[in-house]
């Protein structure tokens, strides 16, 4: 009997309120949703790094919500301040390569080209390095970063996974 060549597509979406406690329920949540296609140790690790620093970008400086985040100094859980804005996950899965779409509503980027430069920041006070995108642009295969002012940002990225190589092949 001859085995049908099919292509493997899953799709997940979330949508969570901007606040520094749910940028590890993003990171887990994706490598979760991954783990299907048993990818190696390090590729679960690129990915949920990027995703980190996409989510953790739009609750900084998307919705500018420095709760639980580098210097600020506030004493309150960073759980119990519920920013208005919310971020949007959505992945999907096809062929072996994860697309992760990471959308926020909040200020948006004048100068993205400025914003994807290694080390710059517009929050130094809060302690970041400004290394977010280089990060991103490391550990994942595509990158891609629009953004209108005052409207928002979308951070779209994708990886092939060592897995994807058997996915649609013979057996």
């Amino acid at each position: 009997m001859d085995m049908i060549a099919t292509r493997e597509r899953n799709e997940m979406e979330i949508c969570f309120d901007a606040v520094s406690v749910n940028e590890s329920f993003a990171r887990v949540a994706v490598a979760s949703f991954a783990s299907h296609l048993n990818p190696t140790m390090e590729e679960i690790s690129d990915i949920k790094t990027a995703v980190s620093e996409a989510v953790t970008n739009a609750i900084i400086h998307g919705y500018e919500n420095y709760e639980g985040y580098g210097k600020y100094g506030n004493s309150r859980p960073a759980g119990s301040v519920v920013h208005p804005g919310k971020v949007r996950l959505h992945c999907l899965m096809e062929d072996g390569i994860i697309h992760i779409e990471v959308a926020d509503q909040g200020k948006g980027i004048g100068d993205i080209a400025r914003a994807m430069e290694p080390l710059f920041t517009t929050k130094p006070e809060l302690g970041r390095s400004g290394m977010g995108f280089s990060f991103m642009e490391t550990f994942m295969d595509d990158l891609l970063v629009e953004s209108t002012p005052g409207q928002g940002t979308t951070v779209r990225m994708s990886k092939k996974l060592s897995a994807g190589a058997w996915i649609g092949g013979e057996e």
